[in-house]
């Protein structure tokens, strides 16, 4: 079973960016989400980079003193 909705990106391809079928079918999946706008933008962080801001970062464990 594929992991693509297939019919929803050809949809998107053909109709939306108005492709051929020929230059849909010739796109790779990260070339296509690009050009459907998915790839703009930060990605998630990972599990390590957050452990690294936590360490360089530590939560305030007393209290803070305003003054």
């Amino acid at each position: 079973m594929s992991a693509f909705d297939w019919p929803l990106l050809m949809q998107a391809g053909l109709k939306g960016l108005g492709l051929r079928p020929a230059e849909f079918w010739a796109l790779t999946p990260a070339e296509l989400k690009l050009m459907l706008g998915e790839a703009r933008g930060a990605s998630p962080l990972a599990r390590d980079q957050l452990d690294a801001l936590m360490q360089a970062y530590p939560d305030q464990t007393g209290e803070m003193d305003n003054g």
